[in-house]
């Protein structure tokens, strides 16, 4: 027979949430953010024309975007996951391991929506903007 659907276990619970998963989102949106800036400054540096054209550079953007906010998504959904966890109802008062988790799991969240956020403002204007002007 099967578990009812509240009983079952998510392999996203069984993970350890600590401070460091807290910073997974902001940190991938800081290498995206390094990635397309660095690129471009260097391309446009070593040119000695104003107007020279980012050959292939929108596209290696796009894909660094679309990895970079997969990433995001999958820290947001297991975070989601791990906030959904069963407690005690609010307020908090005890700080059991439980509220814990959940408090950094409900962070965590956060911060994704902010990072996915802030990677999609980066790219647009690398992939608007196909010059060095």
């Amino acid at each position: 027979m099967t578990e009812p659907k509240s009983d079952r276990k998510h392999w996203a619970r069984d993970l350890k949430v600590t401070l460091w998963t807290l910073i997974v989102p902001p940190t991938i949106w800081a290498v995206h953010f390094l990635f397309c800036y660095l690129w471009v400054a260097v391309t446009c540096a070593k040119s000695s024309r104003p107007g020279t054209a980012l050959t292939g550079f929108p596209l290696a953007t796009l894909i660094a975007t679309i990895v970079a906010l997969l990433g995001i998504v999958a820290a947001g959904y297991i975070a989601r996951v791990q906030s959904e966890t069963p407690g005690d109802p609010a307020p908090h008062e005890q700080g059991t391991a439980i509220d814990r988790l959940r408090f950094l799991a409900l962070s965590t969240r956060l911060l994704a929506g902010l990072s996915f956020v802030a990677v999609i403002f980066t790219a647009l204007p690398v992939i608007m903007f196909g010059d060095c002007r």
